[in-house]
């Protein structure tokens, strides 16, 4: 029983805990916004959006494609939806944070061996380089 108990407090369990969870609101949420926001603009342009009542029947048996196709465009809005607003946001802060950071190293010219950017020789090759 402690091992098991072991099992559940241990911290990648829980930080996965809390990632399903956090994902579950945040996929509640871009949907609201694609269902509230993104599917109107579209219908308002190309018309409805909708094709779930669209099928063919081979022998009696329906095929009901229009169910994939609506799914197919709310997949490609949802991950437009996500890139736009979250992955390149998160990026451009990303690129801005690391700009900040002053480069301390840079690599030696010979050997390409990372040294300090005042160094006059390479501690590996042990060649001799100008200062930045």
């Amino acid at each position: 029983m402690s091992g098991f108990k072991k099992f559940l407090l241990r911290g990648n369990l829980i930080e996965l805990a809390v990632a399903v969870v956090i994902g579950a609101a945040f996929t509640a949420l871009v949907n609201a916004l694609v269902k509230s926001f993104i599917t109107p603009l579209i219908a308002l342009i190309g018309g409805q959006p909708d094709f779930d009542d669209l099928s063919f029947k081979v022998n009696g048996t329906e095929f009901p494609y229009g169910l994939f196709i609506t799914a197919a465009i709310s997949f490609l809005i949802i991950a437009a939806v996500i890139y736009f607003l979250v992955v390149a946001p998160t990026a451009k802060l990303l690129e801005r944070m690391a700009r900040k950071e002053e480069a301390t190293t840079r690599d030696c010219p010979f050997c390409l061996s990372e040294i300090p950017l005042q160094a006059t020789r390479c501690k590996d090759c042990t060649m001799e380089v100008a200062p930045a």
